[in-house]
């Protein structure tokens, strides 16, 4: 898994090249703010990544109802990994001096997690 710290206000097509490409999975799930065709096109041709978004209503171009039906289910369990991490382990709350002392505390969530997830460690 990897992750890159940006700016609050950086939006999210800006980062999402420096955060998917040192990932080498061909499949990237992204919410709506990541809707670009640019961008899709972009990370296809020169990192052989497809990314694959919700559609808005008014595009052009709706896919079917199964897809649209499959991209949401992922996008729950996505939201609800969120959720759990805010609120019991209080991934927003972190304070740290500096990105690197922000990213130290992030790992020890994260990996706090992972055990918690696979049983090896009781919360």
């Amino acid at each position: 898994m990897g992750y890159v710290v940006t700016e609050a206000s950086c939006h999210d097509r800006i980062a999402a090249k420096s955060v998917m490409t040192p990932i080498p999975h061909p499949y990237n799930l992204g919410d709506k703010g990541f809707i670009s065709r640019d961008l899709q096109k972009t990370l296809y041709e020169e990192y052989q990544m497809a990314l694959w978004t919700p559609s808005r209503k008014n595009q052009k171009r709706q896919p079917s109802k199964t897809w649209e039906k499959w991209i949401k289910q992922k996008h729950k369990v996505i939201e609800m990994v969120f959720s759990i991490l805010v609120d019991p382990y209080r991934i927003t709350e972190i304070r740290a001096n500096s990105v690197i002392g922000f990213e130290v505390v992030l790992d020890g969530i994260l990996l706090a997690y992972s055990l918690v997830t696979l049983g090896l460690v009781e919360f």
